[in-house]
């Protein structure tokens, strides 16, 4: 598990009463992807991820004190203004895992109201500004409580208190780019928490475009962490945790150097690998749609016809996330609009951007 102890914070009498927090946490899409996890939520490769802009989730979270501590934690879950019973299983376990580190947990009543920008279940990771958006609103909370904490230790054990929620959450603190996994080319890279991308990046991806095609907004079929688990055991998985660390330092070069050809090669394989991994794991399953497949096979044809630096990503689900330079952003939009939306559903998709990581509101 390691040493965190730097991340317990100090048993404080002075609380506050009463209060609300609101904040914002947006989703983040992996280029390099994780997939495959150690106890207690580490990453069995390193990955690196544009933080996203406008797929986010909204909390508020009210807190009240108690007059003495609970046994168990107290909380009422609110999910766009309805009550959420089943995500009550995922917050208790969340709660459980952070108490050692943000020790008042159980000192307090919270009402936790959330909302998304985005559909949940669709492929969008919701879990990731989700937990990420819960835990910057208790980081808050914990600030209030103990002062002295740093702007840097603040930022750095957000990320580690989202990771215990969700994995891929402690990559949605910070913007643009974030790197979540320990990799000996990339300076002070851990899998405790994650770090904003530590060197200069080329102008070619600034202000990248990430238009999400909503190919099916159902329920998966399997969640992630099942997903996750599968790679326990998988026949395929010690190669693809090897290729994941051989891809950070390519894309490491690449997102310095500008290389958008390069970027094309790393982020097409990493998402075509993503979903190999579960096509060839026991039991083996399929998220992929067909209409996922005939969206690769557009913008192949679109690339080739064009010259256009279009790229296609998955997430653990069937949309597409097509990225590509803001410079190319009319003629993409375009092509979006006249060949890819048959392929959504109801003619859905998202324009989304890189953006900054979580705020207060």
């Amino acid at each position: 598990m390691g040493d965190y102890s730097q991340f317990v914070s100090k048993i404080s009498s002075v609380k506050p009463d009463k209060g609300s927090i609101s904040c914002s946490s947006p989703s983040n899409i992996a280029l390099v992807k994780y997939w495959g996890k150690r106890p207690v939520q580490l990453p069995e490769n390193p990955s690196i991820s544009f933080t996203l802009d406008i797929c986010k989730t909204e909390t508020t979270l009210q807190y009240e004190k108690l007059e003495n501590a609970s046994e168990d934690f107290q909380f009422e879950l609110f999910f766009e203004g309805e009550p959420k019973p089943d995500f009550k299983p995922k917050i208790q376990s969340f709660f459980q895992r952070i108490s050692e580190y943000i020790p008042f947990l159980k000192h307090y009543k919270f009402i936790i109201d959330t909302s998304n920008t985005f559909p949940h279940s669709s492929g969008i990771a919701s879990s990731a500004s989700g937990m990420s958006a819960l835990a910057y609103c208790l980081m808050q909370l914990d600030k209030q409580i103990n002062p002295t904490i740093t702007e840097e230790e603040y930022i750095q054990k957000t990320s580690f208190l989202s990771r215990l929620g969700s994995g891929s959450a402690s990559r949605s603190i910070e913007g643009p780019i974030t790197v979540w996994g320990k990799h000996k080319e990339v300076a002070e890279s851990s899998d405790a928490y994650a770090i904003k991308f530590p060197y200069d990046v080329h102008p070619n991806f600034t202000n990248y475009q990430d238009t999400i095609l909503l190919v099916d907004k159902g329920e998966k079929q399997v969640s992630s962490s099942v997903g996750h688990d599968l790679m326990h055991g998988h026949p395929f998985s010690s190669e693809r945790f090897k290729q994941a660390n051989e891809n950070i330092i390519r894309l490491k070069d690449i997102l310095m150097s500008g290389d958008l050809d390069g970027f094309i090669e790393v982020v097409e394989s990493e998402a075509l690998t993503l979903h190999a991994m579960m096509m060839t794991s026991l039991p083996y399953f399929v998220l992929m749609k067909p209409n996922t497949l005939s969206v690769i096979n557009k913008i192949w044809e679109y690339r080739k016809e064009t010259g256009s630096k279009i790229c296609f990503t998955l997430d653990a689900g069937a949309n597409v996330h097509i990225l590509y330079p803001d410079s190319e952003k009319d003629g993409v939009m375009d092509f979006i609009k006249s060949e890819l939306v048959v392929y959504c559903q109801k003619g859905q998709y998202i324009c989304d951007k890189i953006g900054l990581g979580a705020k207060l509101l």
